[in-house]
């Protein structure tokens, strides 16, 4: 069990794909579902890993692109929809958290920190898959990609979570680029995960800090909080 005594933050925000769960399975899942009934080849799950974090419209923009003339953004509307659908029907497994992440949040939780969830994964998926692997009842605010008029890399969405939250000494914690922006446009820290879907040089993307795996949070977060007092 990781010791979260003393924790320099009072909240803490996540990205989700990437950072808490490898989603990249079943996004491919419902993607590949909604390229095939518009005559698409498939992509592949290491393809899709590197396509996540943009929103969903974008990641249909470039599946669309890779796969064949670009999508009428006329059309957008109507395959963002098959494609959400989809999505929102599989059924999500806790096999998907990465390791630590469950053992680690709960401690988290219980050591009195405030957890938001902000993704630009839309807003019923994100608390679908959150309920479906067990971690619903730990969030005290999610942000989807959808919530607001904006998304990361704004920094609406993140500041959305902190003030549901209840304010306080807070940090994000994610995986990519947007993660960063989002962070640094809140004015607040930021750490990385190793492990996720960067799209680049996970040590390039101007994090404070950058940790291996995720039951190394709490010590992150010390040195996190000496970083950016």
């Amino acid at each position: 069990m990781s010791d979260t005594s003393g924790m320099p933050f009072a909240a803490l925000v996540f990205d989700f794909d990437g950072t808490l769960i490898d989603s990249a399975p079943d996004i491919a899942l419902a993607l590949n579902g909604t390229l095939a009934a518009h005559g698409r080849v498939a992509v592949t799950v290491d393809r899709v890993r590197g396509m996540v974090g943009d929103g969903s419209a974008n990641l249909l923009r470039q599946a669309f692109r890779e796969t064949g003339a670009p999508l009428d953004e006329a059309e957008l509307p109507a395959v963002l929809a098959d494609y959400t659908d989809r999505y929102f029907e599989l059924p999500a497994d806790p096999s998907c958290l990465y390791p630590g992440v469950a053992d680690t949040l709960r401690a988290l939780a219980q050591a009195g920190v405030g957890l938001g969830l902000c993704t630009n994964k839309p807003e019923r998926i994100a608390r679908s898959v959150l309920d479906m692997i067990g971690l619903g009842g730990l969030f005290g605010a999610v942000a989807g990609g959808d919530t607001l008029p904006v998304r990361k890399p704004d920094a609406g969405p993140v500041r959305h979570v902190l003030q549901a939250l209840g304010g306080g000494r807070a940090a994000m914690i994610g995986d990519g680029v947007n993660d960063v922006l989002s962070a640094r446009a809140a004015g607040i820290p930021v750490a990385l995960v190793s492990y996720g879907y960067p799209r680049g040089d996970v040590h390039a993307l101007g994090a404070d800090l950058v940790f291996d795996r995720f039951a190394e949070l709490p010590a992150a977060l010390q040195r996190l909080a000496a970083l950016a007092p």
